[in-house]
């Protein structure tokens, strides 16, 4: 007789869970749903973790658990024995950017003296095409003021921390996708204000000298403190950076669930359509990206490389930006939608490349990435 794992018993639990869920939808009893949705996010989450093909999908999953308890019940994600819980953001995203910077050391940035042609047409299509995408869609959208602000925000912000892994399953270059992240990310206190008010000042006030300072003290200083960290106990303390990243996708998917809930109402009012602005401004980000690498005769790998930095934003930061403003239900509420999403395309991205290698690729050591 064969043996039924757990992994298959939870994706038989998460389709009786979506069934019940429709059952009642049906039946209009959507207030009813709530258990039953979240335990199919869940359930799933856990079954992809079985399955190789599947693994990379299951925080997204989990993720989409998460946002569904802050839909749901929203009053548990906004406040905690009379604390706001936004207030965790620009914390959580310290805590995130610190883990980044005790991951990185000066051999990362050895590929700009080495190519600097990827480098500097990576970050430069980063800065250009995806504030540039963000602007176009957020005139596009008919959008209140504050919300079509936020969509363009995500597109000034650097690339994602995300990326890095999504590289290495591509098949692209990892060393050079790292550099990337780690430019853009440290360039964006004195490039994204900037593009804020010369993309987004029609739609909202922007103070850049406040914003600097601002996104310095959630990206600068904390990434400084990590690599003073990783210089002084490099290889000393082995089981922080195993727990960095469950911190990291841990923090990631609180900032998520907190925008959420804080953004619940005008998110179900406007919530399909940004959907659908977030996957254009993905897709045309993955395609542009490729292509610009392209036209300045990049090889496969880099061009790879280029695609997945520009298409995937750091939703996080763009979050903790929002905070800033004192705009996380508004300005924030793009971020809330985008970040899932670019997890999901990119992973798919990564699974159709990863099964196509270039010719020019080089086996890479998994370690390497954040």
């Amino acid at each position: 007789m064969k043996k039924i794992s757990l992994y298959s018993v939870a994706f038989y639990a998460a389709g009786l869970s979506l069934i019940i869920t429709i059952a009642l939808l049906i039946l209009g009893r959507i207030d009813a749903t709530g258990p039953f949705a979240i335990a199919f996010f869940v359930l799933l989450g856990i079954a992809f973790r079985g399955y190789e093909q599947l693994k990379g999908f299951a925080f997204t999953i989990l993720i989409f658990a998460a946002v569904s308890s802050a839909l749901y019940y929203p009053d548990h994600f906004l406040v905690w024995d009379g604390f706001k819980l936004t207030g965790l953001i620009i914390p959580l995203l310290q805590i995130i950017m610190f883990g980044m910077g005790a991951s990185m050391s000066m051999k990362d940035f050895v590929a700009v003296v080495k190519t600097p042609k990827g480098v500097m047409i990576g970050v430069a299509s980063q800065f250009i095409i995806m504030p540039s995408l963000g602007f176009i869609l957020a005139n596009m959208s008919g959008f209140e003021p504050e919300i079509a602000a936020g969509i363009i925000l995500v597109g000034c912000s650097p690339s994602g921390l995300a990326s890095n892994v999504m590289a290495y399953l591509a098949k692209a270059n990892l060393a050079l996708s790292i550099t990337i992240t780690s430019i853009t990310t440290l360039l964006a206190p004195f490039i994204t204000p900037l593009l804020m008010k010369l993309l987004a000042g029609e739609f909202i006030e922007i103070n850049v000298v406040n914003m600097m300072l601002d996104i310095s003290k959630m990206i600068i200083l904390p990434i400084a403190a990590g690599l003073i960290f990783n210089k002084i106990f490099s290889g000393k303390v082995g089981w922080l950076e195993k727990v960095m990243p469950i911190i990291s996708m841990l923090g990631i998917a609180m900032i998520i669930v907190v925008i959420t809930a804080s953004g619940r109402n005008s998110l179900l009012t406007i919530g399909p359509l940004l959907i659908v602005f977030a996957l254009l401004h993905n897709t045309f980000g993955y395609i542009l990206g490729y292509w610009s690498a392209r036209l300045f005769k990049m090889n496969e790998s880099d061009a790879r490389t280029v695609a997945i930095e520009v298409g995937l934003q750091n939703a996080g930061l763009a979050s903790g930006i929002a905070k800033g403003l004192g705009k996380i239900a508004t300005i924030g509420l793009a971020a809330g939608v985008f970040g899932p999403l670019m997890n999901i395309t990119g992973s798919m991205l990564a699974s159709y490349w990863h099964k196509r290698v270039p010719k020019d690729y080089v086996e890479q050591d998994p370690s390497m990435g954040h």
